[in-house]
């Protein structure tokens, strides 16, 4: 996600090559204005709570909350980026705040809203 952990939000063509590749391949048979809306954001994969997590970032509060009420077409991701069939399909739905830079994620495990400083929690962790 944009912050410490990862390069500036104007380096990141591959990162955004990579969503349009999944949204091509996994979510071909989905709606065209999800395809569209999804096209807009960009994914990436984290670890929270110990296990990963497929996060979504958005680039606005509407897009977050559309694509929180869709959240069943998300399901899967992960196994299919890593192949691990042991992993949650926990996905977070983030948009940043423009006022002081947090990130508010939509949690598909706990099926609410919660409030993240550069997309990291007390309880996150980090592979190093």
């Amino acid at each position: 996600m944009s912050g410490a952990q990862t390069p500036q939000n104007k380096d990141r063509k591959l990162e955004k090559s990579l969503t349009d590749k999944i949204i091509d391949d996994y979510l071909e048979n989905t709606e065209g204005w999800l395809r569209a809306i999804l096209r807009m954001c960009i994914f990436s994969l984290a670890h929270l709570d110990g296990q990963p997590v497929f996060v979504i970032e958005c680039p606005n509060q509407a897009v977050a909350k559309r694509l929180s009420r869709k959240t069943n077409t998300f399901r899967g991701i992960v196994y299919f980026l890593t192949d691990n069939f042991d992993s949650s399909d926990r996905t977070l739905l983030c948009y940043q705040e423009t006022k002081d830079g947090t990130w508010c994620c939509f949690d598909t495990n706990t099926r609410s809203w919660k409030k993240l400083s550069n997309l990291r929690s007390r309880t996150a962790s980090t592979d190093g």
